[in-house]
């Protein structure tokens, strides 16, 4: 399977990045703003939900994925303690709410166990690239995604 690369520039690309997302883990100490290039990263291992076939198999497939949004200020996050670097977070959504002047408005990064990261942009502009080869793994997410 070749390497994802995605680019959203609306809410509508936004979407498709949050279904291949869906799912994916990683630590805190994965996480990164940069106040001074407006840019928010994570680094994770997505759960492979295009080759996962919605048929029963007995192993699937895990990815590092980098995720970055630019034009990005003003982060918060709740439900988690930043400085646990090993603490892990299981991504439930990707989500972009519109500002009073559109294209800006906020980022929201929904995680289980009601965590979330948020932040601001100036307006969407997000990149999703895999970064090697995909490992085994037996577990899949309980609720299978039928648009990917």
């Amino acid at each position: 399977m070749e390497l994802l690369k995605l680019v959203a520039l609306d809410k509508e690309d936004l979407s498709i990045i949050s279904a291949y997302m869906q799912d994916a883990v990683f630590k805190t100490a994965d996480l990164n703003y940069s106040a001074r290039d407006k840019q928010f990263a994570l680094v994770g291992n997505r759960f492979v939900w295009e080759d996962s076939g919605g048929k029963r198999k007995r192993s699937y497939e895990r990815r590092r994925t980098a995720l970055h949004f630019n034009r990005a200020s003003q982060v918060r996050s709740r439900g988690f303690r930043r400085s646990d670097d090993d603490a892990v977070l299981s991504l439930l959504a990707v989500n972009f709410v519109p500002g009073e002047a559109e294209p800006a408005g906020r980022i929201e990064l929904i995680f289980s166990g009601d965590a979330a990261i948020e932040f601001d942009v100036e307006c969407v502009e997000a990149q999703l690239s895999d970064l090697g080869a995909a490992w085994e793994t037996g577990f899949r997410p309980a609720h299978p995604l039928s648009d990917v």
